[in-house]
Formats: structure tokens, sequence, C-alpha cells
């Protein structure tokens, strides 16, 4: 059975996700290659890489892309196609074209963040669009597959979870540079890290630095990624002086750093559908805690990765970052299980087998109603 991915963003799931599948045999992946070009060292060796020059979704070479890259589709003759994102507004109009092989689209987020700018670009009907007409949807929790059977339209045997992989590239990297966290009972230092937009909770982060007080000494907050800006809700701040703020693109190895230096990484997300947040920290053994919204209850309680509070609550998210400097104990128990949680719940080895089994199963019903792909 040959697997055919076509990769774009999330940037770091592609590569985590494409490795994972590769553990059971050879996979070839189409990607963007102004992208990608720079990232190739972070694929495992049984992964072809297909780097093509991707328009922009405004382009007019955009259908001609489409035909290359139907052209390059059929010419690597797979049984499975599998899109890893329903974000490209132009794959659309290619699904037809590339049927009856099965194609497989993973949908991240079901509906649209409020204030996500990046995915607004889109008209609304485009990510609908690519799951509809896809034959298979993969989603991240049993409770965004509920929501996805009812937005798309899907019966539940086309709907499947698969777990997001563990992100591990960042903390390879920390290991290489030697970069290690060192425990410091005079400070305690927690991150707020990825794309800084409305759902994300930097307003309640903010209301719970001020409502704090001085109950952690030596409280440092580290907000890092672009977006929004932090400094635009200055005045929901306590003390300003206890803010690292890196409003912009992190490089992979501030990153690394980033990871590194914190003692807690903090998610007060007032809305989400999952997080690719929480597959970095479990690599790097971080605690964390996150609001009972979309599927992070579900990925954190039952695991132990950290606490859960609910959404919307300043007062409740500044209690359990100061529970968590107060017991550096049992930071070191949830950092532990998250790091566990991140080398088999997660690991590359499962979410490669749980790909492979779900690879195999859409082929064999392709095969039994008559769709063996191009002649």
């Amino acid at each position: 059975m040959k697997v055919l991915l076509i990769g774009g963003e999330p940037f770091d799931y592609t590569i985590a996700y494409a490795n994972a599948v590769a553990r059971w045999g050879a996979v070839t992946l189409i990607l963007p290659r102004d992208r990608f070009a720079n990232a190739l060292e972070w694929f495992a060796p049984d992964v072809t890489i297909k780097l093509v020059d991707w328009p922009r979704h405004r382009s007019l070479a955009n259908p001609a892309f489409l035909w290359r890259l139907t052209r390059l589709i059929r010419a690597e003759a797979p049984d499975v196609i599998h899109v890893l994102s329903n974000t490209q507004l132009w794959l659309n109009f290619a699904v037809p074209f590339w049927r009856p092989v099965p194609v497989i689209t993973t949908v991240h987020d079901v509906r649209l963040h409020p204030g996500d700018r990046d995915t607004g670009v889109l008209p609304n009907w485009s990510p609908k669009l690519m799951a509809r007409l896809s034959d298979h949807v993969v989603v991240h929790g049993p409770t965004l597959a509920k929501a996805a059977e009812t937005v798309f339209a899907k019966p539940t045997d086309q709907v499947h979870v698969l777990p997001h992989p563990a992100i591990s590239r960042y903390a390879e990297l920390a290991r290489a540079k030697g970069l290690r966290r060192t425990s410091r009972a005079d400070s305690f230092r927690v991150l707020l890290f990825g794309r800084i937009f409305a759902y994300k909770g930097l307003d309640q982060l903010l209301r719970a630095e001020r409502l704090l007080d001085d109950r952690i000494p030596g409280l440092r907050i580290t907000i890092a990624g672009r977006g929004d800006d932090p400094h635009d809700l200055r005045d929901l701040m306590g003390d300003p002086g206890r803010y690292d703020i890196q409003n912009r693109f992190i490089p992979d190895e501030d990153v690394a750093t980033l990871f590194s230096d914190a003692d807690l990484v903090v998610l007060p997300y007032t809305e989400a559908s999952q997080s690719g947040v929480l597959p970095v920290a479990a690599t790097f053994g971080l605690p964390v805690v996150v609001t009972d919204v979309g599927e992070l209850r579900a990925t954190v309680a039952p695991y132990d990765l950290g606490l859960v509070v609910p959404p919307n609550d300043p007062a409740a998210l500044a209690d359990a970052i100061a529970h968590m400097a107060a017991d550096r104990q049992m930071c070191i128990h949830h950092g532990d299980a998250a790091r566990n949680w991140a080398e088999t719940i997660i690991g590359a080895d499962r979410v490669g087998d749980l790909a492979h089994s779900l690879y195999t199963k859409v082929h064999q019903k392709a095969e039994r109603i008559g769709s063996k792909g191009w002649a």
C-alpha cells in the first residue's frame, strides 16, 4: 500500500506526522518549496519529499499549479491520499480529479477560532468544502469528531481520531545545544507560547498575574509568538516588569531556549479545538495549566499533565499558577507524566501504527467498492 501525503501547515505537525507514518514504511510527502526547503533535515530518511512551487491563495497561477500537482499525484500512483490540513483554498477544486483514489483530510480546527487572522483569510466555505469533498476526515479528539460529523455532514464511519503527534524536534535541538532547565528557588518562569490571537486568553493571563500580586517571588512571564501585541493590554498587567514579551516569529533555536528555560507552560485559552503547544511542552517534561475548552481537559487530565481550570476565570488561573510555584515536586510529577505521554501515547511509534491501521482500513474499503485507483 502506497500512501501520499500533501502537507503545508501546521509546519511542525507536518514534520512530526510524516516521520511517524514513516515508522512503518516509505511515504511520499508533497510540500511547498518556499516553506520547507530549509527544513529537510528534520524529516526521517524514509520520507520522500517532493517540493513544489505553491502559489498564494489569490494567485492566477493556481489552475496551472493544480494541473501539475494532479499529474505528480497520478505519477506516484498512491493507494491513499492524505491532505494534512483543510486550509488550502485551491485544493478544493483538485480533489474530484484525484478520484477514485480515496482522499483523507486532517481538520485541526472544526470551527474558526475568534481572532484567528491566519485562517480567517480563507472564505468561510473553503475549509468546510475540503472536508466534505474528502472521503474521510481526521480530527484530534472525540469531541472534535462529534462536531465534525455535524459541521461537515459526515457519517460516523468517515470521521476518525488520530492524536496530534509529539513535536520533539525542539527538545532534540535543545539537547544538541546543551540547553537544560535549572530550577531556581528564587524565580518561577511561566511561558505562553504560540500565535497570540484573541482565543489564546492573553488577557486572562495578564489579569491572573495582577491578582497574584506578590504571592510568587521572582515570577517571570514570557509571552512569545507573533500575533496580537501584549503591550496593547498593558493596563491589565499588575507589574509590567515581570514580563518578557517577544511579539515576533520565534526561530527554532529560540523556541528550544524558551522551553528549556520555562518552569510551567500555560494555555489560558477562551476557546480551542486542541493545541500544538502541548506536544512541544511535553517533550521538554514541562507541566501545564490549561483551561477547560475543546480537547484540553480530555488531553491533560487523564494523563496527569498538569492542572485544568475554568475558562475566563483569572482567579482560578492565578491560584493554579501559584499552586504549581509553591510545590516544585508537583511540577516534577506532572512534568514526568508529560514526558511519558509524549513518548508513548502520542509518540511516533503509536501515531504511526494508528495511521497505518487507518490507511489500511480506508484502502480495503475502497477496494471492496471497486475504487482501485487509476488504470
